[in-house]
């Protein structure tokens, strides 16, 4: 597929926030600039947000709904030799062991 090249222009002062913000989620400006793109046409429209106070509450929003699926299954008071063993019990199933 071929490529083209789109140019627009910004202040020195926007576009130093809009890398700083970028690198700070992991990529950089011209990633976050062609993934507005494929997502503007997937969805067409304008489908997600991104914000850098998000990234902060993804590990405790993890473990709390980890927490939860442990409470609902029945295996949040399991020991141990308890979770051991069903990780062994499962690899041995997966592995053929």
């Amino acid at each position: 597929m071929a490529s083209t090249l789109i140019q627009f222009r910004t202040d020195d002062v926007s576009k130093a926030q809009a890398s700083l913000i970028c690198a700070k989620l992991g990529i950089d400006l011209q990633v976050y600039l062609r993934m507005c793109m494929t997502r503007l046409i997937q969805e067409n429209g304008v489908p997600f947000s991104m914000r850098v106070d998000d990234i902060k509450n993804k590990g405790i929003a993890a473990l709390k709904r980890s927490s939860e699926r442990a409470i609902e299954s029945g295996v949040a008071d399991m020991s141990l030799d308890e979770i051991n063993a069903e990780i062994d019990a499962a690899r041995a199933e997966r592995y053929g062991e």
